[in-house]
């Protein structure tokens, strides 16, 4: 398994302890890693599967199969309760990629407090000029690939903060680079039915405003 995705349910297991929503007294179960890394694997296998391959690896994407498992080796305060389980699950994965990203890469907020050149321009502006990137869940490993690469900026982006990487461990980063920027607010994320749709942060947040006239 990728170093970064280990690392990543590692994260996630930290942010559920430190959390405001989790009891705890009951704390966060030892084996919540432990079966997180079970269903990692299975979500990346069961995709493998499905698209006739006979070989694949993990992908950032593939963490939403670990939310079951959160959800079942935490106990949640009243607050968390009413939040919901699943929604607390997905805040603690997103923190996880969050403060992840600033161990790795520049601090968004940071470059921006000291008004600093941004690393992350040109893949802003990418999206910004109207252009997206739908990341299915159960796509095959060159539609990933494709999908990713048509992004400017990224691959030179991964190896200029985290060096060279092999093919796989490559995409995966720069997977893990989309969503981070969502999370830090640089550019927009929406939910499709069976993935992920990354766009201009505005254009996002009037998707969302859409979407909830709709439900009224």
């Amino acid at each position: 398994m990728n170093e970064l995705l280990a690392t990543l349910v590692e994260r996630i297991a930290f942010e559920a302890r430190e959390s405001e929503y989790v009891d705890s007294k009951s704390g966060v179960s030892a084996r919540l890693t432990i079966t997180a890394y079970e269903n990692l694997v299975s979500t990346a296998e069961r995709r493998m599967l499905l698209n006739g391959e006979t070989k694949t690896f993990v992908r950032i994407s593939d963490l939403f199969g670990v939310i079951p498992a959160v959800n079942g080796k935490i106990e949640l305060v009243y607050e968390g309760e009413q939040e919901g389980a699943g929604i607390v699950a997905m805040s603690l994965l997103g923190k996880a990629i969050r403060n992840e990203f600033i161990e790795l890469f520049p601090d968004p907020a940071k470059l921006k407090k000291k008004k600093e050149a941004s690393p992350y321009q040109e893949i802003v502006s990418w999206f910004g000029d109207g252009n997206s990137v739908d990341m299915l869940l159960q796509e095959g490993d060159k539609s990933y690939r494709k999908n990713l690469e048509a992004v400017p900026g990224l691959s030179k982006l991964v190896e200029t903060y985290t060096g060279k990487h092999q093919p796989d461990d490559r995409l995966v980063m720069m997977e893990f680079v989309l969503y981070a920027l969502a999370e830090h607010s640089l550019i927009g994320k929406s939910a499709l039915q069976r993935g992920v749709k990354f766009t201009d942060i505005l254009g996002s947040m009037l998707s969302e405003k859409d979407f909830f006239k709709d439900e009224n």
